[in-house]
């Protein structure tokens, strides 16, 4: 299979409460006109970006109950996060872990790191 924009992110899995963040590229210039230089944005403590992937969420424990007759698939069972796809996430950085991938910069960030979303749909 070939990975395309649309199908790239299909074979990662993320785990639990974390969620795949794209940070957002800042202004490179301030707004009295000084460039900045690369190191100065990327040691910001809160940064902004898209939520391309979230985790199910946080594992709920199950008693363990040696019944046949139940199906496993009521195994494990999740409290969903708040994040979704698609969200505009503001984090700390102090909390997130950078990755690349595929030549791109991403951040994996526990729900925890999340400061505040913002959603195009309306609550």
């Amino acid at each position: 299979m070939r990975i395309t924009a649309d199908n790239r992110f299909r074979k990662l899995i993320v785990i639990g409460d974390r969620l795949l963040i794209q940070p957002i590229k800042g202004n490179e210039r301030t707004e009295s006109g000084l460039y900045l230089p690369p190191g100065v944005q990327e040691k910001e403590k809160v940064q902004q970006g898209y939520v391309i992937k979230a985790g199910p969420g946080y594992a709920i424990p199950v008693p363990v109950e040696e019944e046949p007759w139940k199906s496993e698939e009521d195994q494990v069972k999740y409290v969903p996060l708040q994040a979704r796809e698609g969200d505009l996430a503001i984090f700390l950085v102090s909390g997130a872990t950078e990755v690349m991938y595929e030549g791109e910069r991403y951040f994996i960030v526990p729900q925890g790191a999340i400061l505040m979303l913002e959603r195009e749909e309306e609550l």
